[in-house]
């Protein structure tokens, strides 16, 4: 006997919803906030949250966002 034809749909969206979720999931996961600062050179550091140079690299952003924003 053959499933009913709302079944197939019904388990096809619930799949996607899954497939989003999880998607979701990893993205959160892996978006942490880091500062990048590039030289001259090309050369790229990239500095985590918890560093004292990343703290001040954070507040001069909010700095220059805020006096961009006036």
């Amino acid at each position: 006997m053959s499933p009913k034809p709302h079944r197939i749909l019904l388990d096809r969206v619930s799949g996607y919803a899954d497939e989003a979720g999880a998607y979701l999931r990893r993205r959160r996961q892996t978006r942490r906030p880091f500062a990048r600062v590039y030289a001259a050179g090309g050369r790229s550091v990239a500095y985590e949250p918890g560093t004292e140079a990343a703290r001040a690299l954070f507040l001069a952003a909010s700095r220059l966002i805020d006096a961009a924003d006036r």
